[in-house]
């Protein structure tokens, strides 16, 4: 009879080569899930897609979890591939979290797959409550994905996770709580600091023009006018006629600045400021937003509250010119 080492050894290593076939192949062999060989005092080995969600596992979790996060810096998870870091990362996992609603695009199968394996597997978006997802006409009935960008959103997400947390580990659950709620109070005055922010942003220039459609929930929650040249997905390409709207929407309503995002190409953007200038208004980029990933790690930016601060601050700096613009101005 094997010994409980070789027996953990096995079932890692039928998921690392399950997972790998599901991510060639994307057929997945049914595994029953195996008995629990973690001991109570081990830290809970946590997979994350996005550094959002990574984060707030952090938070909640505090030293009982061992995050691993799958997206970096500068990372678009509409795009992203997993590699064989990434197959690792999940089939070691003791639970995994997503952000879900096609966000993960190029990853959805798999993931679909992955509770098969035993691993109990939760899309943060997919556990939203629908009536407080956006679902406008250009995304062609899919809900928005980008559900970090409203606060009061993003604490519905948090307490997801807490509970996923919770039932996989119930003897933690006080640990757990506590830690949410003092997260909780953390956001809450992230969410009173954005309101402030944006208070000092006259109302005529609450408009915000980015490279692609993330920040629908942030124009819902705190009163701005959205505009990507791109779809919900970096995916969907811009054409002319798009940069040439937008060009014309800027004009027209002399908008100071418009905003570069870390995770996608700048080319969109800079047309639009090019286009603008030959029609004679000086359009600046305000500056560079997180949207879909956060900054490096060990800098404010690295943090979902740090992370957002920035956003602010860029923003409100730029529409009401009180921030020195971009160098790629």
């Amino acid at each position: 009879m094997p010994c409980d080492t070789d027996r953990l050894m096995h079932t890692t290593l039928s998921r690392r080569h399950v997972l790998a076939l599901a991510a060639v192949i994307g057929s997945i062999t049914f595994q029953p899930a195996s008995a629990d060989n973690r001991n109570d005092n081990d830290p809970i080995r946590v997979t994350a897609t996005i550094g959002m969600i990574a984060d707030a596992v952090t938070n909640i979790g505090g030293d009982r979890v061992d995050v691993t996060a799958l997206m970096g810096p500068g990372i678009d998870p509409h795009l992203y591939k997993p590699g064989a870091n990434d197959i690792n990362a999940l089939g070691e996992a003791d639970i995994i979290f997503y952000g879900g609603l096609h966000l993960e695009g190029r990853m959805a199968e798999l993931l679909d797959k992955i509770p098969r394996l035993g691993i109990p597997t939760i899309g943060v978006g997919d556990e939203t409550p629908p009536d407080k997802l956006r679902t406008p006409p250009e995304f062609e009935g899919k809900p928005d994905p980008h559900i970090w960008f409203s606060v009061p959103l993003w604490q519905i997400a948090v307490d997801i996770i807490s509970q996923g947390l919770t039932d996989f580990s119930p003897v933690d659950g006080d640990v757990f709580a506590a830690n949410t709620a003092a997260y909780q109070e953390e956001l809450d005055a992230l969410d009173t600091y954005i309101r402030e922010q944006t208070a000092t942003v006259p109302p005529d220039l609450r408009v915000l023009v980015t490279a692609h459609d993330a920040f629908g929930y942030f124009g819902e929650e705190y009163g701005y006018e959205v505009h990507g040249i791109q779809g919900i997905s970096t995916a969907t390409e811009a054409g002319a006629g798009d940069i040439q709207d937008l060009t014309d929407l800027i004009v027209t309503r002399e908008i100071p600045a418009i905003f570069v995002e870390s995770s996608v190409s700048p080319a969109t953007i800079v047309a639009v400021r090019e286009a603008c200038h030959a029609q004679g208004w000086d359009v600046v980029i305000g500056g560079n937003l997180y949207s879909d990933a956060m900054g490096e790690s060990g800098t404010p930016e690295g943090a979902y509250i740090g992370m957002f601060t920035h956003n602010i601050d860029t923003i409100a700096g730029a529409l009401t010119g009180t921030a020195t613009p971009s160098e790629e101005d």
